[in-house]
């Protein structure tokens, strides 16, 4: 394995970012690791981890220097950075990787891909479906007991396992085939917030069931899980205005791009059923 840096990992330390990393890692990639707190990043060894936070562009580029190329995740509240943050990464790497966002109202999916295009000679952009991991939004509620209160409880996804989406993008940042491709990424099967519920329940042993709130009091749930402020009418928007639509089209990418299919909401589930479980009393 080249010891030199290769690839940069932003958001390396969040659920996508850590199976990026480690993907790369049994793939024999040479990884640098960004975080903002280097000295709290528990990542796999022989990882190198620098500092650098991507609402100040300017502090990516010790870590740009050498890298050949960038995956790329926006995981702010807002997008005032995001055109520096992609000039200054296309500029330094040979190919980039950008993971989409829908939590942004004023950074739609186009605008990403039209930003990436603009600064990156090479690039692939993921635009994933939504994340099973934000079923761990619902974890204060699962670990305190058998129900879930929510809005849009019938709003049907296709839940991606964050396993799937690392899988297509080391392949996107470490094979040909990938340049100025648009990748619609989802998990196998439609299933409704209240369906995800249940099959947490079965991955933990344990009868769960929604609960329908209104606007409201969904609001509020939301906040008292600890969801930040900025991001609740987001949310909750995005799910009004896809409960408006079509049900979102079921892809075969991952399967295309990886050679597997992608992984089903119970085998996320039964990854993560420690997560939901109620954390044991302190010892007295």
């Amino acid at each position: 394995m080249n010891n030199d840096p290769r690839i940069l990992v932003t958001g390396a330390t969040g659920n996508v970012g850590r199976e990026v990393v480690a993907q790369l890692l049994d793939s024999g990639v040479a990884v640098r690791a960004l975080t903002r707190d280097p000295g709290a990043a528990r990542l796999p060894e022989g990882v190198e981890v620098v500092r650098g936070d991507l609402a100040d562009p300017d502090s990516l580029r010790p870590g740009l220097t050498g890298v050949d190329a960038v995956f790329l995740i926006w995981p702010l509240h807002t997008a005032e950075a995001a055109p520096a943050v992609l000039d200054l990464v296309g500029g330094h790497a040979r190919r980039v990787v950008l993971l989409g966002t829908g939590a942004l109202a004023d950074f739609g999916f186009d605008r990403q891909r039209d930003l990436l295009a603009r600064s990156a000679a090479s690039w692939t952009y993921l635009r994933p479906s939504t994340f099973a991991a934000n079923a761990l939004w619902w974890v204060p509620q699962i670990r305190r007991g058998d129900v879930v209160r929510g809005s849009h409880g019938a709003l049907g996804m296709a839940v991606l396992h964050e396993r799937d989406i690392a899988a297509v993008a080391v392949r996107a940042l470490t094979e040909d085939g990938h340049d100025r491709a648009s990748y619609l990424l989802t998990g196998p099967r439609v299933l409704s917030q209240a369906e995800q519920v249940r099959v947490i329940g079965t991955a933990i042993g344990r009868p769960l069931r929604w609960v329908e709130l209104d606007r409201a009091d969904a609001r509020e749930q939301l906040l008292a899980d600890g969801i930040p402020l900025s991001f609740v009418d987001v949310l909750l928007d995005g799910y009004a205005s896809m409960a408006a639509q079509p049900p979102a089209p079921v892809t075969t990418t991952v399967q295309e791009v990886t050679g597997r299919p992608a992984r089903t909401f119970l085998e996320w589930a039964r990854d993560h059923a420690a997560d939901f479980q109620p954390r044991p009393a302190a010892a007295r």
